[in-house]
């Protein structure tokens, strides 16, 4: 919890910045964004290569596990596309690909902004913390109503990370590893899934 209040405090401190003008004109053009988000990518990448416990995981791992990130794509593209139902603001595919940064909210809002503008990428930011947010403090709630799956699907790609010792504490250790598998492949596609809705 404590790791997500700090990114919302930055993120009112640039929002802050940027209505203030506090910041070189350099902060506010669009090459700066695309340089991070190609610095973020790497970072991604470095991170799952150095991890050895991740590529090990990857190697000795079952088949029907992939089950879990499956079942969390297809349930987010399906709260999504009901969601689409209710707002006229937003098109299905725009809903499509705030729902496919799976709670990855750094990377997609970033990706969403640089692809559609600043507005769809703030929607991004926001809905994948809050998506965060509630399996931070629902995880409890979650295993005991809908089963130890429930909260890792609610995690989407945090669950190998900032919410898998939550997750863990309320479903028990020996889901831990499905947890990390679930959120490393859908921290994975997010690169990938989020331009292809957008501009498919």
């Amino acid at each position: 919890m404590k790791n997500t209040l700090i990114i919302l405090l930055f993120f009112l401190a640039g929002l802050l910045a940027g209505i203030y003008s506090l910041l070189p004109d350099i902060f506010s053009g669009d090459r700066v964004t695309l340089y991070v988000l190609y610095l973020l990518l790497f970072l991604v990448g470095v991170g799952v290569g150095a991890n050895k416990h991740t590529l090990k995981l990857l190697r000795s791992v079952n088949l029907r596990i992939f089950l879990i990130p499956l079942s969390v794509i297809a349930g987010t593209l399906l709260g999504t596309m009901v969601y689409a139902m209710f707002d006229d603001s937003l098109t299905l595919r725009q809903c499509w690909a705030v729902g496919s940064g799976f709670g990855y909210y750094s990377l997609s809002s970033v990706l969403i902004k640089e692809i559609a503008g600043e507005s769809l990428g703030v929607i991004a930011l926001l809905s994948n913390i809050i998506r965060e947010i509630l399996t931070l403090v629902l995880s409890p709630l979650l295993s005991r109503l809908f089963g130890p799956f429930a909260p890792i699907s609610s995690g989407g790609a945090t669950s190998m990370d900032t919410t898998l010792p939550i997750i863990t504490r309320s479903v028990g250790t020996e889901y831990a590893a499905i947890s990390v598998f679930s959120g490393l492949v859908l921290t994975l596609l997010v690169p990938f899934l989020v331009p292809l809705i957008l501009q498919a």
